[in-house]
């Protein structure tokens, strides 16, 4: 075996590493921050909506400046790094404040340092391996990332049983300290910048593009697939983002003292289920078409919200919870690819990748505050009704308008229509 293959296997391991330690980190604390609210510190829906939306607002203002950051270091290693330490710090605050505003603002830190971690493993896979192998490397991301949220998951439930919902912060730092481990364990010298940021000269032979980096709000403007694609990530996360906290704050409100190990049991459940389908959008995307599993993903949203309004049973919403792990296991496994097959050639992988997520964060500050505002005024049967009807919205927009991406053909056309954008 080569130093190069040797290189390449070390940094493939260290990627599965940080993956499943990130899985808690990269996320904050993510429903059990509504959970939290509700039950400790006795807020009401709409302000914990307004709160997790704040939140993400803050995430949409940073999620491009980090593509773009992304694109143009070569420290991408530290950039995690740092990110994780000041997510981990903001949880570890949290149970020393109780009003709005501290609240507020310590987790809308925590969301923008988190954005950096989606783009910034995207880059690292595809530098390291290269874009023939990105959709199996993604789908194998995304398998230790759900493994980790399961295992996660499970701690985190017999740690709030035994010692109350405030247990979940310091696991956090347990997490954190193994994804700074990780993420340095990542040989340095394996990671091709120019391809990370897709340029294509391990793409198929076309000319590296030069220049800086034009902004991700140009790149969706001139590139009609990728507006597409954007469109319907934002409608997806509009209809799913408040669908978990609103089942958590069910399970809270009929036994407060079983609320967060019943979450746990809930993220448990669909991380498992979301395993296997990142192993099969790695294993089969390439040959079955990337249009294809996007659509999956968002067809399971408005079966998932009639769903939940048939039964309040504890089993039964757990169980449905199951559906999650598919359109999600399908979406955080095909989503990168997407976007790298439409910007292959023009290395603005990262920006786009960081417009595209801007849309996705978009929606889910919209959905966490609008889901509350309709369970205040028509309770929760009437917000998943709401947020399944979104994604009827986003299923027809896919259908009639995105393009396939996947395969020879398809890549080509998509390659045809991103124009050139002249150096700056």
């Amino acid at each position: 075996m080569s130093q190069d293959e040797t290189t390449t296997r070390r940094a493939g391991r260290a990627l599965d590493a940080a993956n499943f330690f990130l899985a808690d980190v990269r996320d904050g604390l993510g429903p059990y921050l509504a959970i939290y609210l509700l039950t400790e510190q006795k807020w009401d829906e709409a302000s914990i909506g307004v709160v997790m939306s704040l939140a993400t607002i803050a995430g949409i203002v940073a999620q491009t400046p980090a593509g773009a950051l992304v694109d143009a270091t070569r420290a991408k290693r530290m950039i995690m790094i740092v990110a994780a330490i000041i997510v981990t710090a903001g949880s570890l605050a949290l149970p020393l404040m109780s009003s709005f505003w501290p609240v507020a603002i310590s987790q809308s830190i925590a969301n923008a340092a988190g954005v950096i971690f989606a783009p910034a493993i995207a880059a690292v896979s595809l530098g390291i391996f290269g874009a023939r192998a990105f959709t199996a490397r993604i789908g194998r991301n995304e398998t230790f990332n759900h493994a980790g949220n399961a295992v996660g998951a499970v701690i985190a439930g017999a740690a709030a049983y035994a010692l109350g919902p405030s247990a979940v912060f310091y696991l956090m730092a347990v997490t954190s300290a193994g994804s700074l481990i990780s993420v340095l364990a990542i040989p340095e010298r394996a990671i091709d910048h120019d391809a990370a940021r897709g340029l294509s000269h391990q793409t198929d032979g076309a000319a590296p593009t030069q220049g800086e980096q034009p902004s991700g709000l140009g790149i969706l403007l001139s590139c009609r697939p990728l507006l597409i694609f954007a469109v319907c990530v934002a409608l997806f996360h509009l209809a799913n983002a408040a669908m978990l906290p609103l089942v958590g704050q069910k399970l809270a409100l009929q036994d407060k003292n079983l609320g967060t190990s019943l979450m746990s049991a809930c993220i448990a459940a669909a991380q498992l289920v979301m395993v296997p389908m990142a192993l099969l959008v790695g294993a089969r995307a390439d040959r079955w078409g990337h249009k294809r599993f996007f659509l999956a993903a968002l067809l399971i949203l408005p079966l998932r919200a009639v769903l939940y309004t048939l039964s309040d049973d504890k089993a039964w919403l757990v169980g449905v919870q199951l559906l999650d792990g598919v359109g999600a296991g399908i979406f955080g496994a095909i989503m990168p690819v997407i976007v790298a097959d439409l910007m292959r050639g023009t290395g603005r992988f990262n920006v786009a990748q960081g417009a595209v997520i801007t849309a996705q964060s978009i929606g889910a500050a919209l959905s966490t505050a609008m889901a509350g505002l309709v369970v205040v005024h028509g309770g929760y049967s009437a917000a998943f009704l709401v947020l399944g009807a979104t994604a009827a919205i986003a299923v027809i927009v896919c259908w009639l308008l995105l393009p396939e991406t996947g395969g020879a053909e398809a890549a080509h056309s998509s390659q045809a229509a991103a124009p050139a954008i002249p150096a700056e």
